[in-house]
């Protein structure tokens, strides 16, 4: 059964997500050459703690940190620490935050001083098939609509879309139904959208193959291959008029 959130609940979700969006962008702009991704986390958690959320990840199924950070091959689920970034680098950043028990949850990846145009246009990709995708968020539409114009946008500019993860719903919990392939995996349609559904949306390209190792630390997913990859999420509440968008943080303070 696919949540339909109150007006309530989704005025609480937007409290969650504005958070969670704030707590990103901090996050970004502390990106540069030498910085740590364990410093870039700790910079994340006060954005998150110092508005009266909560990190949703720290502590999610054993999770470490309050927020994933993943360089150049990695995908998602890096753990912060002691890496420094260098020039050349992209970066993921993946956050949640939760307020009086809902959640937000938003991913992007930006690059680390000046980077190749190869990590550029990946980095756009996984941007311009997220809206492709979301064009679709509207009531009487249909889940897979969504996931169809991820993959289609992707794969017209070269990329492989990683099949071994997919967005989700998100609310009273971080992870609720429905999943939400970035491909369309089967034949139809998928489940019809309604008004008040939220769903966390998050292409994830790579340049080369689509498949993925998890490393020792049994977090951190990377392309098996070794390749750049890319990862874009927003909350995004599903209405009669198409997407609205919940984890934007341009205009607050």
């Amino acid at each position: 059964m696919i949540p339909v959130k109150s007006a309530r609940e989704i005025d609480t979700m937007r409290r969650a997500c504005r958070v969670t969006a704030l707590a990103l962008k901090a996050g970004s702009e502390a990106i540069a050459p030498g910085v740590t991704t364990g410093a870039i986390c700790g910079i994340i958690r006060s954005a998150i703690e110092c508005r009266g959320a909560t990190p949703t990840f720290l502590g999610y199924r054993g999770y470490p940190a309050p927020a994933t950070i993943s360089v150049n091959e990695e995908l998602i689920h890096g753990i912060p620490g002691s890496r420094r970034l260098r020039a050349g680098d992209i970066v993921s950043i993946d956050v949640g935050a939760a307020v009086d028990g809902y959640t937000g949850d938003c991913a992007g990846t930006y690059p680390v001083g000046e980077v190749s145009q190869k990590a550029l246009l990946l980095i756009r990709a996984a941007e311009e098939s997220f809206f492709e995708g979301i064009r679709h968020a509207r009531e009487g539409a249909h889940l897979y609509d969504i996931s169809k114009a991820i993959q289609l946008c992707a794969e017209r500019r070269g990329y492989s879309v990683v099949r071994a993860f997919t967005g989700h719903g998100v609310g009273r919990q971080l992870h609720e139904e429905p999943e939400v392939p970035n491909f369309c995996p089967v034949k139809g349609r998928g489940p019809r959208l309604l008004t008040g559904m939220t769903l966390a949306v998050e292409p994830m390209l790579a340049c080369g193959s689509a498949e993925v190792v998890i490393k020792e630390d049994g977090w951190t997913v990377c392309t098996a291959d070794g390749e750049l990859c890319a990862h874009y999420e927003h909350t995004v509440l599903v209405t009669a008029d198409g997407p609205e968008l919940l984890t934007i943080a341009e205009g607050c303070g």
